[in-house]
């Protein structure tokens, strides 16, 4: 009998293979199958490709003791349509890149319940539990908003609970591993165990123990990144997406896709209920709450009813560039640093200096491969380019003289910040706490440790701290650069700043009454944040939808970006222009485009744009799917395609 059998590689359809001797093969089997000189694992899949073309078939070699079922084949077809991506690679991800079904992993995770949790729920957060769980009959997205300190999380936790108690399972979506294991803690004092971790720095034996545990029901709670929405779960019942709101969700290499939105696919596929949590929900989200496609549930308080921290907005000048942080600002974090607090001084940026320039000559170190200066890392002392990784030495010949260049060190990152506070502060424990100083598990969490016991007094921070974490004695935090940063081409900038600051303003005075947040600004008199806007993000949110609305902009219009990528720029120009070509076949789209991509080059290779809009409830992607595949275009020429852009550089 011949069946399709959809391999792990870049292609969009299954191929057609016959059973042999292993006769009668049913839908999600997983087999083994020759392709080229190589053997690939595979799985039987739901349709066969329709082709004029005639093929030698050959044979099936093995089925393996693993299957997928239906609705994780149905979910993989609709996420690879959406996303316009390859259906191989999407079960590329699902198998987890794991190469040995033959071998069963014993993996069992306890089940017993901490019957000592002495956590109670106030009267609000009863409330919102008892609508979350009203909406656990079926598919029903429900929107968890709460204000940070308000106990999100033990809400939640109740309702994973009353899951759990049905030997069902569980998957609770973060979007930085970093988070894990101060989540893990908590989650473990709640339950007694703890839930199986799931992204890309687990081993392929753990990835293997939690893929066939979650397979046959004997892992029922799974803590993964944005890959563990494809696991082949036995009895879902629930998805949780914490801070819903965050970019990291996005996918940006490989297939490209919003592990939020696949989310809420899967959620809908498998016909069970998901909670999105989030102090401010992105505008999309808000948008579904306000035509009450979601359920919005809000707990307004936070927990034993501390305050949210004060603001204080404190204007900098950029006249003496040697110093980054005011004087003002520093009385503030000596003010609390007194009284025993931890103080965080928060910049989003890595390293030492963005740019080094030669006092003599104006040299500037650029990336070979990418069009953008290399940063300066003095931990290392080297310059490095943040998008392909390459190092170099932070040394020139200079062109005015036979000398070495001398260089003016300009945009300050963390690494500056903890020179000026240690200097400020020199008795005072100061640590770093970015991912260039977070590199492994370990040191990761000996640093968190280190916070939690009170034995760090001051912490620079990127934005890796402000989604989270709870440290009880830091009540004062002192944003650096507080401007909004967005470089022009990134429609949302607005939007992820708010978010931010609320996220940050939340981690100070959880256990305080005393708390301040410090705003450092170029511009006091026009600084967009206010207090107000903190804690009551509504009023932000009404007001971007309908400045989003009069420019036909997401949520009311989908966006679509094409990335055409080359070796030369002109054979990136030209293919861009071909593709529009075959694009403008199809009616109820507008192009724009091409154009020179922001960052025109990464990694040695040059970069136009599309971008594509139209209605956001037309399904354009069918359409865009069959253009593609009509495209005759080089070899040497790739397309990404990126639906619904969170950037556009």
């Amino acid at each position: 009998m011949d069946y399709p059998v959809l391999i792990t590689k870049k292609i969009n359809f299954p191929l057609t293979y016959k059973s042999g001797a292993l006769g009668k093969l049913k839908v999600g089997d997983i087999v083994t199958v020759p392709f080229g000189k190589s053997e690939e694992i595979g799985v039987i899949w739901d349709k066969k490709q329709i082709t004029k073309k005639k093929f030698k078939t050959k044979t099936i070699k093995k089925k393996l003791n693993y299957k997928l079922d239906n609705k994780l084949i149905k979910f993989i077809n609709n996420f690879s349509a959406y996303n316009l991506s390859s259906k191989g690679m999407a079960l590329k991800m699902c198998l987890g890149n794991i190469n040995n079904f033959k071998k069963d992993e014993k993996y069992y995770q306890e089940k017993n319940f901490n019957e000592k949790n002495n956590f109670k729920l106030n009267f609000e957060q009863k409330k919102a539990l008892d609508e979350l769980l009203d909406q656990n009959k079926s598919f029903k997205v429900s929107v968890l908003q709460g204000i940070t300190g308000s106990g999100k999380t033990h809400v939640y936790f109740e309702n994973v609970k009353k899951i759990l108690m049905s030997n069902n399972q569980v998957l609770i979506l973060f979007p930085e591993i970093t988070l894990t294991n101060q989540f893990e803690k908590r989650f473990k004092d709640f339950f007694g165990f703890k839930p199986s971790v799931w992204h890309s720095r687990v081993t392929v034996k753990e990835r293997r123990k939690i893929w066939q545990g979650v397979s046959k029901n004997k892992i029922k709670v799974v803590l993964g990144a944005r890959s563990a929405l494809l696991l082949p779960f036995k009895s879902l019942k629930l998805i949780i997406v914490d801070e819903e709101h965050d970019a990291s969700y996005k996918q940006e290499e490989g297939p490209i896709y919003n592990a939020r939105d696949m989310a809420i696919l899967r959620s809908s596929i498998e016909k069970i209920p998901i909670n999105l949590i989030s102090s401010i929900p992105s505008i999309e989200t808000y948008n579904n709450c306000v035509n009450n496609k979601y359920k919005l549930i809000k707990i307004k308080k936070r927990y034993q009813n501390y305050p949210l921290a004060k603001t204080k907005i404190v204007g900098i000048s950029l006249e003496n560039k040697r110093n980054y942080i005011s004087e003002e600002s520093f009385k503030i974090a000596k003010k609390f640093l007194d009284k025993n607090n931890q103080v965080l001084f928060f910049l989003n940026r890595r390293g030492h200096s963005t740019l080094l320039i030669c006092k003599k000559c104006g040299y500037r170190f650029t990336c070979p491969n990418c069009s953008v200066y290399l940063t300066y890392h003095k931990n290392q002392e080297k310059l490095i380019c943040h998008y392909c990784g390459i190092k170099k030495d932070p040394t020139n010949k200079c062109k005015h003289k036979e000398e070495q260049c001398d260089f003016y060190k300009y945009g300050p990152g963390v690494e500056k910040i903890f020179e000026e506070v240690k200097y400020r502060f020199p008795k005072k424990k100061v640590k770093i706490f970015s991912s260039d100083y977070l590199i492994n598990k370990k040191k990761g969490h000996d640093i968190i440790e280190e916070i939690e016991n009170n034995k760090i007094d001051i912490i620079i921070g990127t934005q890796l701290i402000s989604k989270g974490f709870n440290f009880k004695n830091l009540n004062c935090i002192i944003v650096v650069d507080s401007d909004f940063s967005g470089k022009g081409y990134d429609l949302r900038s607005t939007e992820k700043n708010i978010q931010l600051f609320n996220q940050l303003s939340g981690r100070a005075g959880r256990h305080s009454s005393d708390s301040i947040v410090v705003y450092q600004t170029l511009t006091p008199n026009n600084f967009l944040l206010t207090e107000s806007m903190i804690n009551n993000p509504e009023t932000f949110l009404d007001d971007e939808l309908d400045l989003r609305k009069s420019h036909n902009l997401p949520p009311f219009k989908r966006l679509i970006a094409i990335i055409i990528s080359a070796k030369s720029q002109e054979l990136s120009f030209k293919g861009a222009q071909q593709l529009k070509n075959e694009l403008k076949k199809i009616s109820d789209i507008d192009i724009l485009g091409p154009v020179e991509s922001p960052l025109a080059k990464i990694k040695n290779t040059y970069r136009s744009r599309l971008l594509i809009k139209s209605e956001s409830s037309k399904f354009i992607q069918k359409k865009i799917a069959i253009s593609l595949e009509n495209l005759k275009i080089s070899s040497k020429i790739k397309l990404t395609v990126d639906v619904d852009p969170i950037n556009f550089s």
